[in-house]
């Protein structure tokens, strides 16, 4: 139950989030120095289960850390109702049997002074009636506590939600390196059969042939690194989502470019409503300043009612009496202590003042950085291409020329050692502009993502 209920509330706050992209916000479109329709995406596969957004609903729903993060909320909430639990009286009872022996009076008179004393019931009922605010800014303070757990249990679910994007783009990007290893394997093995018949025939040297079975070799142990990136990759994924037992499965989804949808000024102005930490920092500060008021308070006394009924004495029920009375409690009469105390409270609001200010100097810096990468690894996307179709073309070349015996197997080498690196650089170019557009959506504090046209990469 209480797993549904931490699904539901992070569920509701990225509806929430979903909401605010109204089409004003969708045409905020940053101008960008290339064409995009010339940029290209990887490649899908066809068996394929997960999807993004369900390995998202999976991290909400069975993730650790908001799973806690949920229970310090609720730890919060009772709080609250114990501050509040001062308006409500305090009783008590007490029973006894008392052996007395009074020796000094003993000795003095020269006799035994010792006798049994007995309290049947002893009720005490004692009623706080006023105490000049103190509870009232107790429970305060206990509310913004709770304010500032939900900001943080926010905050948890954001970098959450960043961490399971990152993890996902890992793994296709895993998926595209190992397709790219295998390409190198058959490409390899068919420059093996190539040199192989050549020698047999008498055209090429035996030297082609090892060097031909030294780059096979090479080729099938990148596969197998692949293979276990693969596996390494999906297992932190699985962690992520909390669910690290999760049996076997295949991601769908491919590693694709879709331009941001909002300039830096727009980004700032976002990050101001829906960081959570800028959230919690003021709340942190409105407290700090209750609590000075709280502090303050020391100076005056607690007003409480009191009443008492007692019956015992010599036998169970051979006396009774009773008291009723108002009192003031004064709980420090030290006026020095109470002085540095009202010092170190204002100290500490001013700390926090300083803090919330530079809270919101760094969240500024890292959506500024994070916009920054942004732009960054989206303009070598189409570097990458380029690299790719020119290294594409000169394997094309290298190995026609390899085929007429007219290029060396160490040209072809280079060739296709250049292409399979060419298509790894395009592809992590691809994963690292979608890793640095997740980490400027935790750094805005909500999903920035705007859907566009889909060029993808064909003829690979």
């Amino acid at each position: 139950m209480r797993k549904f209920i931490i699904f539901i509330i992070a569920c509701f706050m990225l509806f929430n989030q979903a909401l605010c992209e109204t089409d004003d916000f969708n045409q905020l479109i940053i101008d960008t120095d290339f064409d995009t329709e010339k940029v290209i995406s990887g490649s899908v596969s066809n068996n394929v289960e997960m999807t993004l957004e369900n390995c998202i609903m999976i991290a909400l729903g069975n993730n650790p850390e908001i799973a806690s993060a949920f229970d310090d909320i609720l730890i919060a909430d009772t709080k609250i109702k114990q501050v509040w639990s001062n308006y409500f009286p305090l009783i008590s009872w007490q029973t006894s049997w008392s052996h007395i022996k009074q020796l000094q009076l003993s000795d003095a008179l020269s006799r035994n002074l010792e006798y049994e004393y007995y309290i049947l019931g002893q009720a005490s009922l004692q009623q706080m009636l006023y105490d000049f605010g103190v509870t009232q800014n107790q429970a305060t303070i206990a509310r913004l506590d709770y304010e500032a757990g939900k900001k943080t249990f926010a905050g948890i679910v954001n970098d959450v939600i960043y961490r399971t994007k990152n993890a996902f783009y890992e793994v296709l990007y895993n998926y595209e390196a190992e397709k790219v290893a295998q390409i190198n394997v058959d490409n390899y093995q068919l420059f093996y059969n190539q040199a192989k018949a050549f020698y047999e025939v008498g055209m090429n040297p035996k030297i082609d042939v090892t060097i031909a079975e030294v780059n096979l070799s090479k080729a099938k142990m990148k596969l197998i690194s692949a293979k276990n990136s693969i596996n390494t990759s999906i297992a932190n994924l699985n962690n992520i989502m909390g669910v690290p037992y999760l049996e076997k499965y295949q991601l769908s989804g491919k590693l694709e470019y879709k331009p941001l949808g909002m300039s830096f000024e727009d980004t700032v102005k976002v990050a101001l409503d829906s960081r959570p930490e800028l959230k919690k920092a003021e709340f942190d500060t409105e407290k700090a300043r209750q609590n000075v008021k709280l502090v303050k308070k020391g100076y005056f006394p607690e007003i409480d009612a009191q009443g008492q009924y007692q019956r015992g004495g010599k036998h169970w029920t051979s006396n009774d009496g009773w008291n009723i009375g108002v009192y003031l409690n004064f709980t420090n009469l030290n006026l020095a202590l109470l002085h540095n105390q009202v010092k170190e409270a204002k100290y500490l609001y001013d700390k926090q003042i300083a803090n919330t200010k530079k809270v919101q100097n760094d969240i500024y810096f890292e959506i500024q950085k994070s916009f920054l990468k942004v732009n960054e690894k989206s303009n070598q996307i189409p570097v990458a291409r380029l690299q790719l179709i020119q290294a594409k073309e000169n394997y094309r070349l290298s190995s026609g020329r390899y085929r007429v015996g007219v290029a060396s197997p160490i040209e072809l080498q280079e060739a296709q050692n250049n292409y399979a690196e060419s298509l790894l650089s395009y592809y992590d170019a691809l994963y690292q502009y979608n890793s640095a557009k997740a980490e400027l959506e935790k750094a805005v504090g909500k999903n920035i993502s705007n859907k566009s046209d889909e060029v993808f990469l064909k003829n690979k």
